[in-house]
């Protein structure tokens, strides 16, 4: 059952991740080249998503725990394929602001899947359960981008139907073949709808590890989403690289990526600690951030990012498997909800932060912002995260 539940809810995510993954490449070269929308909109349009999740994503974390994993995946997938629909059809600011806005409510249900895997495995099988989610977003990275690259030669609203098409195939897959895993559920008629919990946010972040993993995770996506829209940017206006080679470029990063987070974070996981592994995953990503606008080649810069997605990679699966690992069984899905909610917000300061410094500080600046930010993630981890801590959590 377990295994079973583990590559139905693999497979759903990844077809569902290869659908947003099309988009990665060609959204911001949709808007500047088609739409004629400014650098910092295009942060603006970037960051609604991840506004909108940071806003669901602890309410369909929280409704998950109350009603079941399942039934919240599949409402979730519908509003993804009518976020892709209308991007298609897509021909003014606000109506790819209006796609936006629904794709980040479908988007919301990552935390949901993070808590089904926390329910099908064991604590000590936690980080590998977690690495699947992480590999299936590496491959829905690896083919997306591809796929967008290839498709936007016929237009760019193939390219997202082509997505659609794909997140509706996850919608299909999740209704018959995903079988419900939270079974500990107790279904109240009285459900509290908030979308922000001030009093649970502070409770779980003043637990130990839990809440400096959460910060941790924090400043790392900031770090990432300062580049969501202008990597595409810099290399289509600097490095003068094509769609295509934008997209073989993401591909590339989710291959090393899935290839980590799939089967190398488990061997890692043994020879290194998980403080270890923080720390090394820190070092890579400020190396590879900060060396970004100094690629000067598509060569240059594949090597650089390929160090990035290492650094990725390793940090991804270790946070969030302390994160599940501390946290009480009956909270997954809401402690889970809101580390996804609070990596959104951190999207959604990212691109319009990196949207902001590219047109006004110089294309150099999202990237050396991230470079910064990451290197201060390692400073935190090498001074808090202890195995003092470690213990007086598990111990809690």
């Amino acid at each position: 059952m377990k295994k079973a539940s583990l590559s139905v809810i693999f497979l759903t995510v990844f077809i569902d991740l290869m659908g947003f993954g099309i988009l990665i490449p060609i959204l911001p070269t949709f808007a500047s080249k088609e739409l004629g929308i400014s650098d910092f909109e295009i942060g603006i349009i970037i960051a609604v998503y991840s506004l909108v999740q940071f806003l669901f994503n602890p309410l369909l974390g929280k409704l998950s725990d109350r009603i079941g994993r399942r039934p919240v995946i599949i409402v979730s997938l519908l509003f993804t394929v009518c976020s892709y629909i209308l991007f298609s059809f897509s021909t003014t600011f606000f109506l790819l602001l209006l796609s936006r806005i629904l794709g980040g409510f479908g988007g919301s249900n990552i935390g949901v899947a993070q808590a089904y895997i926390a329910d099908v495995t064991s604590k000590e099988e936690r980080s590998k359960g977690m690495g699947l989610i992480g590999a299936a977003f590496g491959l829905g990275f690896v083919f997306g981008p591809m796929i967008g690259g290839f498709l936007s030669e016929y237009g760019y609203d193939i390219a997202g139907l082509g997505a659609a098409g794909f997140s509706f195939l996850a919608f299909l897959f999740a209704v018959f073949a995903l079988p419900e895993s939270n079974f500990n559920r107790t279904v109240s008629k009285k459900f509290e709808i908030k979308l922000f919990d001030i009093n649970f946010t502070k409770k779980t972040l003043k637990r130990p590890v839990i809440g400096t993993m959460i910060i941790l995770f924090f400043i790392i996506v900031f770090s990432m989403a300062n580049i969501y829209g202008t990597f595409s940017l810099i290399a289509y206006k600097v490095y003068h690289f094509s769609d295509k080679q934008i997209g073989y470029l993401f591909g590339m990063i989710g291959i090393i990526g899935a290839i980590i987070q799939g089967g190398g974070i488990r061997y890692l996981s043994v020879k290194f600690s998980d403080r270890t592994l923080i720390l090394m995953g820190t070092i890579c990503m400020t190396i590879g951030l900060g060396m970004i606008p100094y690629g000067q080649n598509f060569i240059g810069v594949a090597i650089i990012a390929s160090v990035l997605a290492i650094g990725t990679g390793m940090l991804q699966p270790t946070i969030l498997s302390l994160i599940s690992r501390y946290s009480p069984d009956k909270d997954q899905g809401a402690i889970l909800g809101l580390n996804q909610s609070a990596s959104s917000f951190a999207r959604v300061l990212g691109p319009l932060w990196g949207g902001f410094s590219y047109d006004f500080l110089g294309y150099e600046a999202p990237f050396l912002t991230g470079a910064f930010f990451t290197l201060l993630t390692f400073l935190i981890a090498l001074v808090l995260l202890n195995s003092g801590k470690l213990e007086e959590a598990a111990e809690t």
